[in-house]
């Protein structure tokens, strides 16, 4: 499989292949291999062109039609292979010199993924384009660390907040969703974790639970629990950093509660 790593801004008018040019944006899953969908695995065995970015499992290339290209469009913050623009045009480039592109993207590419960006992008060209859902990280990353997102007499309600504006910027959400009795879900938001106690603060929630979850559902998963007041003193003495997913809630009590459970009954049965 072939690997490109750079491409200049092409003139899209005037490109054609004998295959039909669409796209399929593929949702990946928040990284265990085992939690991307079938559909999606369809998808990728039958791709002339995998643009795939770097939250995804790259294991997850191993399903992909060994005669597809391969092309690594992975950003990280501060660091950019390609901007989103340049992912746009290459996406309609290949698909009208190759065929079927899959845009592989890690959670699912609707909620902070640019997944319907680059849909509208390649729309514009006449590009027939398909979406593939995946397991959003911001439900199962919390879920595989046995934190419900709602519980009855904790939450009847939750958000999920992007951390980072368009702006660079902490969203405005954050600020509404801290009034609330909801649970509070914010991705990209590491950067922001001052602004995010201080907001919680103000709302006298000091003492309310909070999970920082890292690497989300893969080997190298790491979890920092805390409140309001110490979840920055956690971060730092358990080193947790990007990318990592910020809970805020009763439910995060759900997991001790939980473990708890669990060792009493485990006492009980070898009492027996």
């Amino acid at each position: 499989m072939k690997n490109t790593d750079k491409i200049k801004s092409v003139d899209l008018t005037n490109i054609s292949s004998d295959k039909k040019p669409r796209l399929t944006v593929v949702g990946a899953g928040p990284g265990d291999v085992d939690l991307i969908t079938l559909k999606a695995i369809k998808a990728l065995k039958n791709a002339d062109v995998v643009l795939y970015d770097a939250l995804v499992n790259e294991e997850l290339l191993d399903f992909v039609n060994p005669n597809a290209e391969l092309i690594f469009v992975g950003k990280r913050r501060g660091c950019y292979r390609y901007q989103q623009e340049q992912i746009n045009e290459l996406i309609v480039a290949r698909a009208k010199t190759h065929g079927h592109v899959v845009r592989l993207k890690g959670g699912d590419p609707f909620i902070f993924g640019r997944g319907a960006e680059e849909m509208e992008f390649a729309a514009n060209f006449g590009i027939e384009t398909v979406m593939v859902p995946g397991i959003s990280s911001s439900l199962a990353v919390p879920a595989h660390q046995n934190i419900p997102l709602t519980k009855r007499g904790s939450a009847e309600s939750f958000w999920v907040i992007t951390g980072t504006t368009k702006k660079h910027k902490l969203s405005a959400d954050v600020a509404l969703a801290a009034k609330s009795n909801a649970t509070v879900v914010i991705l990209m938001g590491m950067a922001k974790l001052p602004e995010i106690v201080a907001l919680f603060q103000k709302e006298q929630k000091n003492n309310l639970p909070v999970a920082i979850i890292q690497n989300g559902t893969r080997a190298d998963e790491k979890i920092g629990i805390g409140t309001v007041n110490t979840i920055e003193n956690i971060v730092a003495k358990q080193e947790l950093t990007n990318p990592a997913i910020i809970v805020l809630g009763e439910v995060v009590n759900h997991r001790a509660i939980l473990n708890s459970l669990e060792k009493e009954t485990l006492k009980s049965v070898n009492l027996l």
